[in-house]
């Protein structure tokens, strides 16, 4: 690699490692395997710098790149579930605590139960939903990344989100989310 695509490349992972941590974190729920799955996309990215550094958008291939070695992992891992030994239930009993916004362990808390409940819907759902709602990617950009459709995107994020209010909720009505098309 060339001096210049070397400094390129080093403001590239200096711009973008945190939102591709935070990306990988929401795709694998666990620290350590987030920071694999960055390691191996940056590692992915320096060995294509040529071509990445031509590319439309650099972030765009560096996260198609990071989804495309997530559903890898996860394909490999499939029916196999690694539960630490100090996990333990995170949900509050009602009336635990102090109810409603003001208090902050609640939110830990509940933020924690969304992440658990994340990491239990299928890939390509999980998938839909961190891309749109923390890396605020339009159905177009999900659609073109992932090699689906728009409305392949649309269904995957309305029943994904169902299927977390549902279990956060505590509700066992898990029927699908009619769809959008009418008679």
């Amino acid at each position: 690699m060339r001096a210049t695509d070397m400094a390129e490349f080093a403001d590239f992972v200096q711009a973008r490692s945190s939102a591709l941590f935070r990306t990988g974190l929401l795709l694998t729920g666990n620290r350590d395997q987030a920071d694999d799955l960055v390691q191996s996309t940056l590692e992915r990215v320096c060995r294509q710098w040529a071509r990445v550094g031509r590319a439309e958008s650099r972030d765009a291939y560096a996260r198609r790149i990071m989804v495309n070695l997530a559903n890898d992992r996860w394909r490999g891992l499939r029916g196999r579930r690694e539960v630490p030994l100090d996990e333990t239930d995170a949900r509050l009993a009602p009336g635990t605590g102090v109810a409603g916004a003001a208090d902050p362990y609640r939110q830990v808390l509940l933020r924690d139960e969304l992440m658990r409940v994340l990491h239990t819907l299928p890939v390509k759902m999980r998938t839909v939903l961190v891309l749109r709602y923390f890396d605020d990617l339009s159905d177009e950009s999900i659609a073109d990344l992932m090699h689906i459709s728009t409305s392949t995107v649309r269904s995957q994020a309305t029943r994904g989100l169902a299927k977390l209010r549902a279990a956060v909720h505590g509700t066992t009505d898990n029927r699908e989310v009619p769809s959008e098309r009418t008679q």
